[in-house]
C-alpha cells in the first residue's frame, strides 16, 4: 500500500482530533520570514487543510497538494469557499505545480512520509529564487507521563508505529540532509487541552492507529480511554506539546 492510501478512513478523526498550531509560529512566519497576503504558498501533504487554513485566512494564495482522496475532499469541503484556496491532487515528489511558481513551501506533520531527495528536487523546481521551505510539526514532550503511556500503548498495539511524528527527532538526520545542514529551528510552547471526545479522536487519527473492526481495537480503545480518565483534570487532559519548524532554502 502506497503512502497515499495510509490515511484512508482517517479523515473524520483527523478533522476532530488533530490540533492547530501555536499562533506565535504563524506570527514568526509572517513577520521574521516575510510571508504576506501577496505570497503564493504550496502546502505539501496538506491533508484536511489543518495548517493551510491559517495561511488562507491570512490572505495568502495557497496550493494544497494532497495525494489522499479522502483527506483532499475533506479540505475542499472545509475551505472551498475561499478564493485563495486551490486543491491539487499530487504528492511531495510530483506536485504538478509549475516551475518557479511559489514563494514558500510548507509541510505540516508530513515530511517524515516523503522521499527526502526527490522532495528536495521538487522543491527546487517549484520554488522561486530565495524561497524558504518550512518543515512543521506539533512535537510531544515524550518525558510527560501521559505521552509516555500513549507511546507504550501505540507500541503494544500498532505494528506500524515508529514513534510520534514518524520517529522524527530534533535535528533529525533526514532534516539535515534535506537542508544540507543549513537551517533555522523555531519552537513555541503549545500545550493541548482536549476533552474526552477530542482526545480519543486525536489518538485514533494517526496513520498507524488501529481502526474499528481491526483485531484488538476494543482493547486498544479501552486503554486509551483509561489514560484520559487517569490524567484528566475536570473534563480535559493536557498534552505537553510544542509547535516547531525547521526553516531553510534549497
Amino acid at each position: 500500500m502506497g503512502t497515499s492510501n495510509l490515511f484512508d478512513g482517517y479523515a473524520s478523526d483527523y478533522t476532530v482530533g488533530r490540533p492547530g498550531y501555536a499562533p506565535e509560529l504563524l506570527e514568526c512566519m509572517y513577520g521574521k520570514y516575510g510571508m504576506s497576503r501577496k505570497s503564493v504558498i504550496a502546502d505539501i501533504g496538506s491533508g484536511t487543510g489543518k495548517f493551510a487554513k491559517y495561511l488562507i485566512e491570512r490572505g495568502s494564495e495557497v496550493y494544497c497538494v494532497e495525494p489522499n482522496d479522502d483527506m483532499r475532499r475533506t479540505a475542499e469541503n472545509e475551505l472551498g469557499t475561499f478564493d485563495n484556496f486551490h486543491s491539487v491532487s499530487g504528492d511531495a515528489e510530483n506536485t504538478h505545480l509549475d516551475d518557479e511558481s511559489v514563494d514558500f513551501i510548507t509541510t505540516a506533520q508530513a515530511f517524515h512520509w516523503f522521499d527526502v531527495e526527490r522532495f528536495r528536487k521538487e522543491c527546487g523546481r517549484i520554488l522561486r529564487k530565495d524561497g524558504n521551505v518550512f518543515l512543521i510539526w506539533n512535537m510531544r514532550d515524550e518525558t510527560s507521563g501521559l505521552n509516555h503511556e500513549m507511546f507504550n500503548i501505540y507500541t503494544k498495539y500498532c505494528h506500524d508505529f515508529r514513534g510520534f511524528n514518524g520517529g522524527i527527532k530534533k535535528d533529525d538526520k533526514r532534516i539535515a540532509a534535506f537542508f544540507g545542514n543549513e537551517y533555522e529551528y523555531i519552537s513555541f510552547d503549545y500545550p493541548l487541552y482536549l476533552d474526552k471526545e477530542r482526545f480519543i479522536a486525536r489518538s485514533l487519527s494517526g496513520s498507524y492507529s488501529l481502526k474499528k473492526g481491526d483485531k484488538d481495537f476494543e482493547y486498544f480503545l479501552a486503554e486509551i480511554t483509561s489514560v484520559f480518565d487517569r490524567f484528566a483534570s475536570g473534563e480535559t487532559v493536557t498534552i505537553a506539546n510544542e509547535s516547531v519548524a525547521y526553516v531553510g532554502k534549497i
